[in-house]
């Protein structure tokens, strides 16, 4: 039989259910799938070795969770180690739901899903299409994106790594300029890298951020001068102002110097966001409200510095660091925070050399077998912690404070705990960070007897405090002592009146700033919930508050 793309198994031991399933798959996905058949669990390990010897990707695996001599369940955690990535969904009565949703937490099932699930347009296929996306973006069976040459403990082919993976671009990452050899190319001399290799063969040397983006294809200028409503920050609450500000009619324009997600598409895993029973990566958090704002006809913006916004008239002037400036009815701020700097002698000259601030998920399988170290106490630091330990030979935790349940939450704090691989240093700080061109080690003091020690490291993960980027902003924005915008309320008196600078006689609105019509959401406004649900809340309502405001004038 030829092949017709990515497999699609399924194991159930009554035959007539069998043809069933493989009917409804076939209807929807036989175009661009092969459906494959199992009537066993034992069967169907030795399906998946032989098509994975064959060199076909399984996409997905629907398994029925009573079957004879090895049930549903146990058949997924063996087939995870045959077919990582392939997505697993559990098939059950309704009397089994609650062993299903066990599975969901104990083997990291994808999905279950009850029986009968008639009509399948309802209740399979949205499950199934969702699975598949994400199967297709995380997976490159064929690589043909973008090749990254530079040298590891280089600060500018970190920022090109970050970049690529915040915009969701496909690449891989040769290291030196021994890669370029790898590569088929011509040899790449030393002071011309990093150098990113396009799929068409262009190569870009030292390539600014702006280049690479529009050689990607990437809009970095704006279509139109004329918006609605303009973002910006693409973060959780940027991207939840773009979403709710389109889908309710306004035209949109979304802008970021990196790419989608903020800060929180570095999270490798998010397990407390509401309606994800099994967690969800913050780049996967991020990419699908980017696919919804596509939907919603949002335009979006990239590698795109907004370095001011002023009020002209009824409209505010977005202006941009490439002299170009776009004007809108309204504005909303959401730019989040930056990591704090790592404040120990020398730390900045291993910034992007072994210091890093944040960590996407792509770090870790490059830490395979080494000690990893990390700087922070709140979830972040956690969720990062977890996920370094699964690649490397060890994790060390390095907090200032005397527990990690003073900032973290319980469900990470436990998870830490059990993990052998990771070790929590408590009332201790990094001093000092030394090398020749790279980190090699730190030094240590401990908080409550000021003893010093040297570590070995050659990587180092910040996750400490957050500052506000905010002073691209004139002063007609109000911030508090820190940078962080006042808005609303906080922008009153004692006795409730607005500053003398505010020109309406209402006061202003919830999330907006001392600027009538710019508003602001998520982590930069002052005193917001450093919460990713949040943030996502306030980008809501900052667009309920920009209609209020378009109506009132």
């Amino acid at each position: 039989m030829p092949r017709q793309g990515p497999v699609l198994l399924t194991v159930e031991d009554d035959p007539a259910v069998s043809r069933a399933i493989a009917r409804d798959l076939r209807r929807r996905y036989g175009s661009d799938h092969r459906v494959v058949r199992s009537e066993t669990g034992a069967g169907a390990l030795e399906v998946l070795r032989e098509l994975t010897l064959r060199g076909e990707a399984t996409a997905l695996i629907l398994a029925d969770y009573r079957m004879p001599g090895m049930n549903g369940i146990d058949f997924l955690e063996q087939a995870m180690d045959v077919v990582p990535q392939a997505k697993r969904v559990l098939l059950t009565a309704y009397a089994d739901t609650q062993a299903a949703i066990r599975a969901v937490n104990d083997i990291d099932l994808d999905h279950y899903l009850v029986k009968p699930w008639d009509p399948p347009e309802e209740h399979l296929y949205p499950v199934l299409d969702e699975l598949l996306d994400t199967w297709a973006r995380d997976s490159r069976p064929g690589f043909e994106g973008v090749t990254l040459l530079g040298h590891q403990w280089a600060s500018e082919t970190q920022d090109l790594k970050e970049f690529l993976t915040s915009n969701q671009v496909p690449y891989r990452h040769l290291r030196g300029p021994e890669g370029a050899a790898l590569q088929g190319t011509a040899a790449i001399p030393d002071e011309s890298l990093p150098a990113v290799i396009m799929p068409d063969g262009v190569v870009l040397t030292c390539p600014p951020l702006r280049e690479v983006a529009e050689r990607l294809g990437l809009a970095t200028t704006a279509g139109s001068p004329l918006y609605d409503l303009v973002v910006i920050g693409s973060g959780p609450a940027g991207l939840g102002a773009a979403v709710y500000g389109a889908s309710e009619g306004l035209r949109t324009l979304l802008v970021d110097r990196a790419g989608v997600g903020g800060q929180a598409a570095r999270s490798s895993l998010i397990e407390n966001y509401l309606g994800f029973p099994q967690g969800v990566s913050g780049a996967e958090l991020a990419q699908r409200a980017r696919d919804q704002a596509v939907r919603f006809d949002v335009e979006m913006l990239t590698a795109a510095a907004a370095v001011d916004v002023v009020a002209q008239g009824e409209g505010r002037v977005v202006r941009f660091d490439d002299g170009h400036e776009v004007t809108a009815h309204a504005v909303v701020i959401a730019t989040g925070v930056w990591w704090s700097r790592l404040p120990a002698e020398g730390a900045d000259d291993y910034a992007g050399r072994g210091i890093y601030y944040g960590a996407s998920a792509h770090e870790a399988p490059g830490c395979k077998g080494e000690d990893v170290f990390i700087v922070g106490a709140a979830n972040s630091a956690g969720q990062a912690a977890l996920h370094f330990a699964q690649y490397a030979n060890r994790v060390v935790m390095l907090v200032r404070g005397p527990d990690l349940r003073l900032r973290m939450s319980e469900y990470l704090v436990g998870r830490i705990e059990a993990d052998s691989r990771i070790e929590v240093r408590t009332c201790t700080e990094v001093t000092a960070a030394h090398g020749d061109g790279r980190l090699e080690s730190i030094t240590v003091t401990d908080t409550r007897d000021a003893g010093t020690e040297s570590l070995p490291a050659t990587r180092l993960f910040v996750f400490i405090g957050a500052e506000p980027p905010t002073s691209w902003l004139s002063p007609e924005f109000a911030r508090n002592e820190r940078g962080f915008l006042l808005t609303g309320p906080a922008l009153l008196d004692a006795d409730g009146r607005p500053p003398r600078e505010w020109p309406l006689a209402r006061t202003p609105y919830h999330l907006e700033s001392s600027v009538p019509g710019v508003f602001v959401a998520g982590d930069v406004r002052a005193e917001s919930v450093k919460r990713v649900a949040s943030a996502v809340g306030e980008g809501a309502m900052a667009v309920t508050l920009v209609h209020r405001y378009l109506e009132a004038t």
